[in-house]
């Protein structure tokens, strides 16, 4: 690239983080490389694959070797992998890739584009993403859309922080982030098992979110992901949602900002319940009530916590038998 154009083209990295995900790896990094923007670094991190992985991605590095490729020889976990790329980075804006999922074509110069004439102190821009299955098959969209592919609902953009609280409306692997938001907050919180709502309410407090109308993302939804875990008696999600929601209490201002995240606890404190990880559950309920008093449901549930009350084996066949979409509602 000409120093001219690196100057009116900001560089953008992205950090693609693998672990056993062979049979989609190189579809993956593919979609980086198709990408027409000229400005872009691709990080490879592989987290200890033992399924060939390597491999593939050492033959992919030799016919596109501007790649730069981390192997570690154990899994460290998603957090440290991709703060390891992200210590390497040099790009103005971060893409958190994983190796299961695919970018369309444009994303990247569209979420550059946007970014570069936002004014005001933006941190992510997101967009809509189509969900596939283990064949590539779409199914849904994050956000339904209309006939000409707008979402339907008015997705939120700008101060964002009350609403991360209410809920997981943001599509993840959407996101383009500011390396120097990232940089500032310390990267991904490496004590913890997943990284997105702990972005979200670190970063939200102090930047806003811009949203982009388009389906730019494929999303790949595979058996064993980490949303379909958080059911299981020894998972570790809920103990960092835990840490989370209270990192968000210490960042609340407002009555409403309380609230919504006294919903949210709630929601925890049934997860952890079912999945009978039952101190936490109490200790969900104790963060509750630095808010609010326990209504007659969470109330229950705690008491049947103290009781270690046998759930998780009930709750994982209504998960098998009830349709996805009804048993969301539950989780």
């Amino acid at each position: 690239m000409s120093p001219y154009l690196n100057r009116i083209k900001p560089w953008v990295s992205v950090i693609c983080t693998n672990y056993n995900q062979l049979a989609y790896l190189e579809q993956a990094l593919q979609s980086v490389i198709d990408q027409d923007y000229p400005n872009v670094e691709l990080i490879v991190i592989d987290n200890g694959s033992t399924d060939g992985s390597v491999e593939r991605i050492l033959s992919f590095n030799q016919r596109n070797p501007t790649i730069r490729f981390i192997r570690n020889l154990a899994n460290l976990g998603l957090n440290r992998a991709f703060n390891q790329g992200l210590a390497l980075a040099e790009g103005r804006y971060i893409i958190d890739l994983a190796a299961d999922d695919i970018l369309l074509p444009g994303r990247i110069s569209k979420q550059v584009a946007l970014f570069e004439q936002l004014a005001g102190p933006y941190a992510v821009v997101f967009s809509n993403a189509a969900y596939i299955d283990t064949t590539g098959r779409e199914f849904r969209q994050h956000y339904d859309v209309d006939e000409q592919g707008h979402a339907r609902a008015r997705i939120p953009s700008g101060n964002v922080f009350q609403k991360i609280l209410e809920s997981y409306f943001i599509c993840t692997p959407t996101m383009m982030m500011r390396r120097d938001v990232l940089n500032e907050l310390g990267g991904y919180d490496e004590t913890l098992a997943y990284e997105d709502f702990d972005f979200w309410v670190r970063s939200a407090r102090l930047y806003h979110y811009a949203y982009l109308d388009e389906v730019l993302t494929l999303k790949r939804q595979c058996p064993g992901s980490l949303s379909t875990q958080v059911a299981l008696p020894d998972n570790n999600l809920l103990r960092s949602t835990l840490a989370v929601c209270k990192k968000a209490f210490e960042r609340c201002t407002t009555p409403d900002e309380y609230s919504a995240l006294a919903g949210r606890i709630r929601t925890f404190i049934r997860k952890a319940f079912y999945a009978e990880q039952f101190d936490l559950a109490l200790q969900f309920g104790d963060l509750l009530r630095h808010i609010e008093q326990p209504g007659l449901s969470s109330f229950l549930i705690l008491e049947l916590s103290r009781l270690h009350f046998p759930v998780n084996g009930i709750y994982r066949k209504y998960l098998q038998w009830c349709p996805a979409g009804q048993s969301a509602k539950l989780v």
